[in-house]
């Protein structure tokens, strides 16, 4: 149990004092200021005493100091804009305008914003599925490798790393073969951030040798929204470079409200960490009991795919990929029914299978609410006829290559025209389609629409899935004639 003084404390410390506020934010901590009153006591600015987090000496380098020590990379920041600013940040320092870069297709948004930023030229790497379930594999450390000597200007690699679906790559692998070329790794570890943290969890990308990896602590671990870390391993990255970059993109006024949940999430981590992992452990393990009785819904798990067809080294215990792929349920359905009926509000619907994201902060009852849940629903379901074979055959399609026409950038910054989805064929994107969540593209700039995608999309918007890019009168925008 550390015994040093946490951001918050000096926060409250502060502001329990007797100086008064001459200074940014407007709502000078008055409590007389609405309803988000109680949130501004420890919202201050940039006051002596409390460090910059820009140019950090003192107090925040002592926080981002803590947060290091939990992890063990070479050198971890702060991130007050989500694991985005850093996958911007860590793209961009690790590049340089025109230089070529790979990256799995499966990847976050903000990993092709970054492309599109910094004029970056991109190669594709398209992961396998696992079909049982219609979700990405892991990313191929020899496929990658292969990539990297048939495009050897390649500068950096990005994957994702746990997937959404919390799939994990071999990233010793990777990282060996992508070293091995004179390459940068980056891994967006957004969903891993508790990795590496309890010996019930696997091994984080930072033990497994990338050399840049962004953990978002909302996401899996007690942290506010939008808080987030970057560490940085190793010499093949200019650790100024990246200072500078973090500072261009992100806010001059960083949040200390945000700066101080990492803060205390790292405290909390230190001093019931291990308890708590050991405890979601025995919930999980108790759930798989429980769900064991299921027919037709079907929890993923390592121990459920034939693992010698994939690439995956490992399956988050905290994301329960729950699927009815092969029955007369979709998986919309399912989260409806779990929504209005049992008031459980998934992360995710696909069209074969729900998300439920479960971290140490989950206690016993929220697990047996979920498997009571899947048992009663599981009596209601019957078999398909066509057992998800035309589910797994448009999923296929979600790592099926589509022609690039040019590059992101270029596409990007060039003129737009709107037209109807269904008349799409054979146009340039301009800009991005997601599925959301996750928000990794299904098309994105300089790709050429064809039949195939024009279906996909508009079955996705029939059976009620988010869909990002396209307008509510299915119309799209397209690089001008």
């Amino acid at each position: 149990m550390t015994a040093e003084k946490s951001l918050y404390q000096a926060l409250t410390d502060y502001v329990t004092s007797d100086f008064y506020p001459y200074h940014m934010p407007g709502h000078k901590r008055n409590p007389a200021g609405g309803e988000m009153a109680d949130y501004h006591k420890i919202d201050i600015t940039e006051i002596d005493g409390f460090d910059n987090l820009h140019q950090a000496e003192g107090l925040l380098k002592e926080a981002q100091h803590r947060a290091n020590r939990i992890y063990g990379a070479d050198e971890t920041f702060f991130l007050v804009n989500g694991g985005s600013g850093g996958v911007l940040a860590a793209i961009m320092a690790a590049t340089v305008p025109m230089d070529e870069i790979l990256i799995a297709r499966n990847c976050h948004r903000s990993v092709y914003h970054a492309a599109i930023l910094h004029g970056l030229i991109v190669r594709y790497y398209y992961p396998k599925m696992i079909s049982e379930y219609d979700i990405f594999d892991g990313a191929s450390a020899e496929e990658i490798g292969a990539l990297m000597d048939t495009y050897p200007e390649v500068k950096a690699v990005v994957i994702t790393s746990p997937t959404y679906e919390g799939v994990l790559s071999d990233v010793p692998g990777i990282a060996a073969e992508v070293h091995k070329r004179g390459g940068i790794l980056i891994v967006d570890e957004a969903h891993g951030a508790h990795f590496g943290l309890s010996s019930y969890l696997p091994q984080g990308a930072i033990a497994g040798g990338a050399d840049l990896v962004i953990h978002s602590l909302h996401k899996t671990l007690p942290a506010m929204t939008q808080t987030a870390l970057l560490h940085v391993n190793g010499d093949r990255v200019d650790r100024e470079k990246l200072r500078g970059y973090l500072t261009m993109l992100q806010s001059s006024s960083p949040s200390y409200v945000l700066m101080a949940s990492m803060d205390a999430c790292m405290k909390f981590l230190e001093e019931q960490g291990q308890e708590r992992f050991a405890a979601m452990r025995g919930h999980y393990l108790s759930f798989c009991e429980k769900t064991a009785v299921l027919k037709h819904i079907r929890i993923g798990k390592m121990t459920n795919v034939s693992q010698k067809k994939h690439e995956l080294k490992g399956w988050d215990l905290g994301k329960m990929v729950i699927s009815v792929k092969g029955t007369n349920m979709t998986g919309k359905e399912l989260n409806d029914i779990l929504r209005e009926t049992y008031h459980l509000e998934m992360e995710m619907a696909a069209e074969t299978y729900v998300l439920a994201i479960m971290t140490l902060m989950d206690e016993a009852a929220g697990w047996q609410r979920l498997a009571d849940a899947l048992c009663e629903i599981d009596g209601r379901i019957e078999k398909s006829a066509d057992d998800g074979v035309s589910a797994s055959r448009r999923a296929s399609h979600l790592n099926k290559p589509l022609k690039s026409c040019m590059t992101l950038a270029r596409a990007f910054h060039s003129e737009w025209e709107t037209v109807p989805l269904e008349k799409a064929v054979g146009r340039i994107a301009a800009g991005f389609i997601s599925l959301y969540p996750p928000g990794s593209p299904i098309v994105a700039p300089g790709e050429l629409f064809d039949e195939t995608v024009i279906k996909r999309i508009q079955e996705y918007r029939k059976t009620g899935l988010n869909i990002q890019g396209v307008s509510e009168k299915d119309e799209i925008v397209v690089v001008a004639l």
